[in-house]
């Protein structure tokens, strides 16, 4: 298994010397991917690697400098793609816009087709065409279109983006599930005896998103001043094949909160204090049981051995828990509205609201739900009742 430096992001130890990775430019203007080791050190590995990455942008550069207004469509989608837009993005959102420019764009893209005579008409083909797959197919391809020709204006490989002058294709709007004051009361009482209840009370008391839940840990929570602070999140990291389309490694690491007002300290009603503690001592239980096969990483939501739980493992709960009691299945990104839903109703401002869930920006949330409350009137028949958090 390799060894990553802390201090030097690219470097990786493996076989007995350190490694970096490598980029080789192909002809057709994809990128392979590759390795080269024998450094001593991860300081000397680190250091190749920047000077390797300085090489491969000056020989793209020139490249482009001669054969820019000459190159495809498709060659261009797929280096810059390769080249520019994964290096700056998350692997997750690199994996979805890998999904979407292989399968829906570049099939439906001419060979000879050049990137400098793309015209907006072109692309509504392209758009039609890509749009047939699934409902969001065309509002993600238009996106991601957006995004490549704009980097080819600032390349200036073309003079203009002709993707604002294209179609729009409207993106879906989110159908959230909200259950009724009965209904809730149903889901806590079926939750008390599971797992899981722990993690559903933070998503629906403190409106915490999924990696959030999975990414706490004991030391986050003050519990004299009863508060918890929202510092990290587990996501998925995904390494993808040469081809863009298929995953080589996939791997549950610790991120940053999704914005920099995802970092935030909550207040944390008793009742989640309560459960926590019986968590801390159950997993406490489990580390005298293990002893050195406990892997101790303070994470409050872990397996039994003390690794990170799968990212789907607490929808896959809600989703058992709704089929036994017979509920409407609800996620817990809908247990997260539900939070804020009872705000609402309790008539606490939209600033604060955004506040405690973490939002970028108060249009967010303002635009998110009002679009909800006009949109579904289960949900203003909700917020026109009493909700009872807990009854026993």
């Amino acid at each position: 298994m390799d060894k990553k430096s802390k201090k030097c992001p690219h470097a990786f130890y493996e076989r007995g010397s350190w490694y970096h990775r490598t980029k080789i430019l192909q002809e057709d203007y994809s990128v392979k991917y590759g390795k080269t080791g024998g450094f001593s050190s991860d300081v000397e590995a680190e250091e190749a690697y920047k000077k390797h990455i300085a090489e491969f942008e000056q020989a793209m550069e020139a490249r482009l400098l001669v054969q820019g207004k000459d190159i495809s469509l498709k060659d261009y989608l797929v280096y810059w793609f390769q080249s520019i837009f994964s290096d700056r993005v998350e692997s997750t959102t690199q994996y979805v816009s890998a999904y979407v420019l292989y399968t829906f764009i570049l099939p439906s893209i001419e060979e000879d087709i050049k990137l400098r005579v793309v015209s907006s008409e072109y692309l509504n083909e392209l758009l039609k065409s890509a749009s047939r797959y699934c409902e969001s197919a065309g509002n993600k391809s238009r996106e991601l279109l957006y995004i490549a020709f704009k980097d080819a204006v600032v390349s200036r490989m073309i003079s203009n983006n002709p993707v604002p002058n294209t179609k729009k294709y409207p993106r879906k709007k989110p159908k959230i599930q909200i259950l009724s004051k009965e209904q809730i009361i149903l889901l806590l009482h079926a939750a008390k005896g599971r797992n899981w209840f722990l993690e559903i009370i933070l998503a629906l008391y403190l409106g915490l998103r999924k990696g959030e839940i999975l990414g706490l840990k004991f030391n986050d929570f003050d519990l004299i001043e009863k508060t918890v602070h929202i510092q990290r999140q587990l996501a998925a990291n995904i390494k993808l094949e040469e081809n863009g389309a298929s995953i080589e490694e996939y791997s549950i690491v610790e991120r940053n909160p999704k914005t920099e007002k995802s970092n935030r300290i909550l207040r944390v009603p008793n009742i989640v204090l309560v459960e926590l503690e019986k968590r801390h001592r159950q997993i406490e239980a489990n580390k005298n049981l293990l002893e050195d096969a406990y892997q101790d990483m303070d994470y409050v939501s872990c397996q039994k051995n003390g690794l990170p739980h799968g990212l789907g493992s607490m929808n896959k709960e809600l989703y058992v828990l709704c089929e036994r009691n017979l509920l409407p299945h609800i996620t817990v990104h809908g247990l997260r509205h539900m939070f804020a839903t009872i705000l609402l109703e309790r008539g606490v401002s939209i600033a604060k609201i955004s506040g405690m869930l973490g939002h970028s920006s108060v249009h967010t949330t303002f635009e998110f739900y009002l679009d909800i409350m006009d949109a579904d009137e289960k949900i203003m028949e909700f917020m026109n009742k009493e909700f009872v958090p807990d009854e026993e």
